[in-house]
């Protein structure tokens, strides 16, 4: 089983990040942090460095795309690039239409997503995508682009319609997490989409399993095991399909 995105470096595990790795190393292949700006992803390439379980992602989220200058953008971006025999992927980057109503603002996070899409391709990493409410407009903007690895749709929650879309594609994956337990749109999604394009995270400390809880990697296993009772499978062949995707995908 592998997390393919959480946040296990927030603050919210200062008090047992120790005890939180120790659980999920005793079931899981590897956990993948992602980051969201630069002094994000300069903290957590420290914390992964010579690790061979945690890997680090360097990205800029988008909900604070706007709040950002040109100037630490760019930084964001050279510090990738100097990095970038060190990370598995760019992200998370991308598009939140569910939190920004804005069209102003909304412009603003696609024309600095498109400039991590032409990073991605233009290097050849891998692309970890955050979008809500905007996967059809990320699917778009992607496929301008030939010389993207791979992309990893990370919490997909998008239409069946643009599913099919990213299945046109033996490199596109759409993860998926513990959310599974108990979100009807998310099973209706998975009883449709085949394991082959799926990959598994937990997006800790977020979607626990209720609002009171913090999440953390080791949960990845409930994500698995939904898929598995949703499409009749055996856990053990949706765990090794699943993680096989992740390897591939992040170049474990």
């Amino acid at each position: 089983m592998i997390d393919t995105h959480c946040h296990i470096d927030f603050e919210e595990y200062d008090k047992d990040r120790t005890e939180v790795i120790k659980r999920a190393k005793e079931k899981l292949d590897a956990v993948i942090i992602s980051g969201i700006g630069l002094e994000s992803n300069k903290k957590l390439l420290e914390y992964c460095r010579n690790d061979n379980f945690i890997y680090p992602t360097l990205g800029f989220h988008p909900i604070r795309s706007h709040e950002v200058s040109l100037e630490e953008l760019k930084q964001t971006q050279q510090h990738i690039i100097e990095n970038k025999k060190d990370i598995l992927a760019i992200g998370e980057v991308g598009l939140d239409f569910y939190y920004v109503k804005d069209k102003t603002i909304r412009n603003i996070q696609m024309e600095r997503f498109k400039t991590f899409v032409k990073l991605s391709n233009e290097y050849k990493i891998p692309l970890l995508i955050h979008s809500r409410d905007a996967y059809k407009k990320a699917l778009n903007l992607i496929l301008e682009h030939e010389d993207i690895p791979y992309v990893i749709f990370h919490c997909y929650s998008g239409s069946y319609k643009t599913a099919k879309r990213i299945m046109e594609h033996d490199n596109y994956f759409m993860s998926f997490s513990a959310m599974l337990a108990y979100s009807k749109p998310h099973q209706e999604l998975v009883e449709k989409i085949p394991v082959e394009h799926m990959v598994t995270e937990t997006d800790s400390p977020y979607l626990a399993l209720t609002k009171e809880e913090r999440n953390e990697p080791i949960n990845v296993k409930i994500a698995i095991e939904k898929i598995a009772e949703l499409k009749n499978m055996d856990p053990k062949t949706v765990d090794e399909i699943t993680t096989k995707n992740a390897k591939k995908a992040f170049n474990i």
